[in-house]
Parts: C-alpha cells; sequence; structure tokens
C-alpha cells in the first residue's frame, strides 16, 4: 500500500492508506504500508507477485510520477497508468476530451501567470457570474473557490497560483452535487452530496460532519441513470481504468455536467467511493481486492504468471 507523499493531500492519503490497510488485515490478507516521502520506491524490496494499491492524492501520487516511477520497476499497480492519471489530473485537458467526445462539461478557460484580463473578462460576458475557480492540476478540492462579483475574483485567482501554475475558471452550475465511483465499467450507486455550502470543498469532503450522502433510485428515465451513463462516456473518453470517481452537478432542467475525474478517489470513512460500495453490500477491504483484481485481469496485468499472483498487498497511502 502506497500511501502519504509530500502533496497538500498527504494527511488524507495516510488516512485512506491505514483504512484500506486496516480492512485488508481484517480479511487475512498480508499488507505494508509504504510512505514514498520516506522510502522512495526504488529502494523498496519489492518481491514477486507485490501489487501496490494506491492511496496517493495530489501531485506526485495521481499526476502519473508515482505511476512511471513503478511502470520502471515493473511492479503492477492499480488504478489508471501513466498516460491517462496524468491527462485527468489535468483538468482543462479531461475537459477538452470531453466535449471532443460529447460528454457535457461546464465552459472555462485556462489562465496562466500574466494572463490577459479580458479572456476572464470575455468568459464572464458569455457565461455570467458566478464562475468557479480552481488550480488547473490538484486534488481534492483544494483551492477551490466560488466567485459571484467582480470583486472576488482577485483574491480567488491569487490562491489559486499558490496550488499551481494553471488556473480554470469555469462556469458555474447551479443545481445538485452528483458523484460516482466507477471500477472498470461497473458504476457503483450514484450520489447526491448535500453539503452545508455552495461547493463541495476541501472541508466539506474530508472534514465536516454536515455533509450528507443520498442515494436517488436507479429508474428507467431517472436522473441517476442519465447521471451514470455521462459518467461512463467521461470514463471512456479519457480511458481509465480500475478505481475512479466522476464528480458532476446536475442543473434545473436535470441535465448532467461532468466537473472533472479522480483517478485516485478518498477511501477514508468520509469519503463517497467507500458508502456507494457499501451500498452494494461491499466493505472497503472487499472493495479494495476488487481493485487489486482489476490490476491483475487488466492490460497491465496479462503479463504476470499465474505463479506471479498476490502473495503480498503493498498499499500505497495517498
Amino acid at each position: 500500500m502506497l500511501a502519504g507523499g509530500d502533496s497538500p493531500e498527504r494527511d488524507i492519503s495516510l488516512a485512506s492508506g491505514h483504512a484500506v490497510a486496516t480492512a485488508m488485515r481484517e480479511l487475512g490478507e498480508e499488507v505494508r504500508e509504504i510512505d514514498p516521502a520516506e522510502i522512495p520506491v526504488s529502494k523498496c524490496d519489492w518481491m514477486a507477485g507485490d501489487v501496490v494499491l494506491l492511496a496517493l492524492h495530489g501531485p506526485g501520487g495521481e499526476d502519473g510520477t508515482i505511476q512511471a516511477d513503478l511502470d520502471s520497476l515493473g511492479v503492477p499497480y492499480t488504478g489508471c497508468g501513466v498516460g491517462v492519471s496524468r491527462l485527468a489530473f489535468s483538468k482543462s485537458r479531461a475537459k477538452r476530451c470531453f466535449a471532443s467526445a460529447g460528454v457535457p462539461t461546464p465552459d472555462a478557460i485556462v489562465l496562466e501567470r500574466g494572463f490577459d484580463a479580458r479572456a476572464m473578462a470575455e468568459l464572464v460576458s458569455r457565461c455570467g457570474l458566478p464562475v468557479v475557480v480552481k488550480p488547473d492540476a490538484q486534488g481534492s478540492s483544494l483551492g477551490v473557490r466560488l466567485v459571484e462579483t467582480p470583486a472576488e475574483f482577485s483574491d480567488a485567482i491569487t490562491q489559486a497560483f499558490l496550488l499551481g501554475s494553471r488556473v480554470l475558471v469555469e462556469r458555474a452550475v447551479a443545481g445538485e452535487e452528483w458523484s460516482v465511483g466507477m471500477l472498470d465499467t461497473w458504476p457503483l450507486p450514484a450520489m447526491v452530496v448535500e453539503t452545508p455550502g455552495e461547493l463541495f470543498d476541501f472541508e466539506a469532503k474530508y472534514l465536516d460532519e454536515r455533509t450528507k450522502v443520498s442515494f436517488p433510485e436507479m429508474a428507467p428515465g431517472s436522473t441517476a441513470e442519465r447521471v451514470v451513463e455521462v459518467s461512463r462516456q467521461a470514463c471512456e473518453a479519457i480511458g481509465t481504468r480500475g478505481l475512479v470517481r466522476v464528480d458532476l452537478r446536475v442543473d434545473a432542467s436535470g441535465s448532467p455536467w461532468v466537473l472533472e475525474i479522480n483517478t485516485i478517489p478518498g477511501l477514508t470513512g468520509h469519503s463517497l467511493v467507500p458508502q456507494a460500495a457499501a451500498r452494494l453490500g461491499l466493505s472497503l477491504g472487499q472493495l479494495a481486492r476488487r481493485m487489486i483484481g482489476s490490476t491483475l485481469t487488466g492490460p497491465r496485468g496479462w503479463h504476470i504468471r499465474q505463479d506471479q499472483m498476490r502473495r503480498r498487498c503493498e498499499l500505497s497511502v495517498s
């Protein structure tokens, strides 16, 4: 299990990794927890049959970096490969793929340091206020701000640039927050997320106990059915595999809009995907087993000989 790292999401990653490791040990699995901020993966004593369960969030974990390191070592790992991880971690690149595939996603522009203010003014004139300002490459909704007046722009953009060199300014979609976990092509139950604030930000995701999740009925023609189908299309557009989470907004007309895909979703007790799995009767340990199964049966697992199948599960916390 790989968890921790040195990103701003280190604490959440450690919590995810520890939760999964504990759950798998309860099922009788042998698990080693590794923090790459303390022990580089190149220095680990990897054994034939080891599989890394990635729980690393943020830069270094979700952006293809650790995936490239493990590929160079020939160590199989859960989730998306290098290219897809890089693509999904850049919200603007992923949105371009969504748009090309006909997946609905809110209009947005990307700002770089020294940006032309006219570009932002053009977006506002086209979409109106409010807009959402967020770092282009960052996880856990860090640096995300809802901007409702022109006076709020400057501070929101300044704070977002503290977390990256590119900032996304996106049309805000008024409506419900939805999320769908996908394990390869298999969807977990679609969730409506209710938060005390206007955004499902870092605090709402991990700290605020007032955040509530509900599971609308998956009936033919329902909003839940549309949300799941659009989520599947979004995953196909960028080629995800393993366990991912699609975040969406559903507007007043019932139309879903994809915001982003998280390729290493949180696995803490407060996280969304484990709650959706529990809805189907899957414990966190059982979900982790399915993540590992996806790795061993998918394209990256085809080179693994039968006698190399899992004897020990290496968990990577993120």
